[in-house]
């Protein structure tokens, strides 16, 4: 499974991101749009080390990097609350050749990258809050595609 981390402001939620995507087993994580890369101390307090284990590469345009990723056969999922979302709860067997996309921490993923993606899939959220920080969000939706493949 690859990852995007797209426009991503705090380089907190950066570190943290590493850290779930080395801890459930993510083969490539792209860093996109201005999200932060490492070298960066506030990263390593987080990452505590995976970012030195993840291989990460960063891209400047998502679009691209979605067309590509296509092109190479990859299935696109976009995790983001709101109309037209399937819970990630309802997939049990996932493609071996999978992205997911964690967008902003305030704006979420924007709406061309979204009508890019295959399908957009949420977290339930059975409280009052409907969202989650990024880097939370990130790592339970690794979990969830990874437990589905086991």
């Amino acid at each position: 499974m690859f990852a995007i981390a797209h426009n991503i402001r705090s380089l907190h939620n950066v570190g943290a991101i590493f850290r779930s995507a080395d801890a459930f087993g993510v083969e490539r994580l792209y860093l996109t749009g201005f999200t932060g890369l490492p070298p960066r101390k506030e990263i390593a307090k987080t990452a505590l080390g995976s970012e030195n284990r993840v291989a990460w590469e960063h891209r400047d345009h998502i679009l691209d990097l979605i067309a590509e990723l296509k092109q190479q056969g990859f299935a696109i999922l976009a995790l983001e609350t709101g109309e037209g979302a399937r819970s990630i709860t309802e997939i049990i067997d996932p493609p071996e050749r999978l992205v997911i996309i964690f967008g902003n921490e305030v704006e979420g993923i924007d709406p061309e990258v979204l009508a890019e993606s295959d399908e957009k899939v949420e977290i339930p959220m059975p409280g009052r809050k409907r969202s989650l920080n990024v880097s939370v969000a990130a790592g339970i939706a690794l979990f969830a595609l990874g437990a589905a493949k086991r």
